[in-house]
Order: structure tokens, then sequence, then C-alpha cells
């Protein structure tokens, strides 16, 4: 019998997550016996809702039985997804809340359903790692994701439910990607206002942000304002363990959250529900944890205190 045929589709190949998204889809696949074919949207919306289409719409012989997607944009493509069910191919939205998946599930013949992080926990975690870091008040240069991602909306909105009132938050925005946080900071930097504004901690929704910021940081000519810059804490998330981890084990970053991959979850569970007709559940989420944990964070608070 011909292996299961699957196609996951990321947002770009530019995010070290996005990469090791990637890594663990081939690492189930292989585990699994399954064929995948690794698909990137470079980012945009319209790309990826061609890519997947076009595998929708190809002869029946080379269609694959499943996709599995991260939306690169504000939309988890309800009609790309209909048809997709339509021709009996299973559909698993990773890190969104697509809300048409019930509606889906009521005639589909083979499984649809959710696997994200808990952003909204993601956020709630940076907001408490903020007040471990500044328990006196101060302000945060908070660097978000794409306005339009439900992803980088849940994180803010987790991050305001836990922050402390005494801080003060500076939002900039970045697309995910390391260059683009760079380029917000930069145009921060070149702001009258920036001179006037004291920033306590850097804090980005993902680990390349943050060190994006810090790049920019960097390129500052003056001496003594670069010092003060790179000696902030730099937070992020992802947490991954050749990247986000490893940065705050060197020092480069204060803090991250470690956000588990969940390709290889949602290929396991695909190849369940295909092989047993089992059901898959609507909606699960993978859990985040601080690293360091708060506590730790918080008893090493003291050298990050905003000066008087």
């Amino acid at each position: 019998m011909a292996n299961l045929r699957f196609i996951v589709s990321l947002i770009t190949k530019e995010n070290d997550y996005q990469l090791e998204q990637a890594a663990d889809a081939q690492a189930a696949a292989k585990k699994l016996g399954v064929d995948v074919q690794i698909l990137y949207a470079d980012n945009d919306a319209i790309t990826q809702s061609t890519q997947l289409l076009k595998a929708i719409q190809c002869d029946a012989a080379a269609r694959p039985q499943a996709i599995i997607f991260e939306p690169a944009g504000g939309t988890a493509f309800p009609q790309v997804a209909q048809a997709a069910v339509s021709a009996k191919i299973a559909w698993a939205a990773l890190n969104r809340e697509a809300d048409y998946i019930p509606q889906l599930r009521k005639t589909a013949k083979v499984p649809v359903f959710c696997l994200s992080s808990d952003h909204k926990e993601i956020g709630r975690i940076q907001g408490r790692q903020f007040a471990a870091l500044l328990p006196k008040g101060g302000t945060v240069m908070y660097i978000q994701g794409p306005s339009e991602t439900s992803a980088a909306q849940d994180r803010t909105a987790g991050m305001q439910m836990t922050v402390s009132h005494g801080v003060q938050i500076v939002s900039l925005r970045g697309r995910w990607t390391e260059e683009s946080a760079q380029k917000a900071v930069d145009s921060w930097l070149r702001l009258n206002t920036s001179n006037k504004t004291q920033v306590d901690v850097v804090g980005a929704q993902n680990d390349l942000m943050a060190i994006g910021a810090r790049k920019a940081f960097e390129g500052v000519s003056n001496i003594a304002d670069r010092e003060k810059w790179l000696r902030l804490p730099f937070t992020g998330v992802d947490g991954l363990a050749k990247t986000g981890m490893a940065w705050v084990r060197s020092g480069t970053l204060t803090a991250t959250v470690v956000v588990p991959t969940n390709t290889g979850q949602a290929i396991s569970m695909l190849v369940e529900a295909l092989q047993t007709g089992r059901d898959v559940p609507e909606r699960s989420y993978t859990s985040p944890e601080s690293f360091p944990s708060i506590e730790k964070l918080a008893a090493k608070s003291e050298r990050f205190q905003p000066t008087v």
C-alpha cells in the first residue's frame, strides 16, 4: 500500500520556529511512513492560498490525503478549507483560531481540526516576565508580530492581562523575522521622541525579533548610548534549543517563552485518524513555559532595575 501523502504549508523560511516546524514534520513523517511536502509562503497569504489550491485541484491521483498549514496572513482560508474537504483532503490549521472549523466538521468525511500554541498563555507568561524584571515599574519596548494575525493579537491580549500596572508599553511592529524588527527599531531610533523615552526592557513576540532589536541597538553610533541599550534585558518567544534557549544561556537574551512545535503532533493525529477512523478533537493546545522560570527571573531582576 502506498504511503500517505501530506502537505505542510508554513509561513516563511526566514524564521527559526518555522524551520523547526519543518524539521518536526519531516521527523514525524519519517517515523510514521508518510510522504511529506513542505511548502513556504514567503510571508504572503496569496502565495499560500495559491499553493494550496494548486495541490487541491490537481489530478486525484496526485492529491495529498491531508493538508497541515500555518496561516501566513489574517485569514485561515475558509474557502480553501472547503475545497480541500470537498476533495476528501483532511485539513489541520496550526496556531490559528479558525472559526469555520465547527461548521466544516458537521459535513466533512475527513478529519478537520485546529492544533495551536496557546497564544494568550504565551502572552500571559511574557507579561509575568516583564513584571518580574520590573517589580518597581518601568517601560517595555514591545515588538509585536503582524497586526492581522491572531497569534500576535492573542499574545498582546495575554500580556496585557498579567503585566503590572506600573509597566508602560511602547509598541512596535515586526513580521516575525529578525530583519523586520531591526528595521522597526531603526525607524523608531530616528524619531525625535526616542531620545526622550526611557526604555527598561525590550520584549518581542518571538526570539528572532528580539535579536533583530539587539542588532539595531548595536548599530547606534554613540558609544555610551549603544552600551546603555545593550545592557537592557531582551526577551522573546519560541525558546528553541539551538536559538532562543541557547541565547538565554549565553546572555544574549534574558528570557524566552518555550513554545513546543506542533507539526509532528498534527501528522501523528492525522495518521491515526485516517488509519483507524477515530475522531480528532476539534481543537487542541500545546503548553508553553517560561525559560528561565518566573521565580529565577525575579531573583536576578535587581541588576535590571531602571535607574532614577
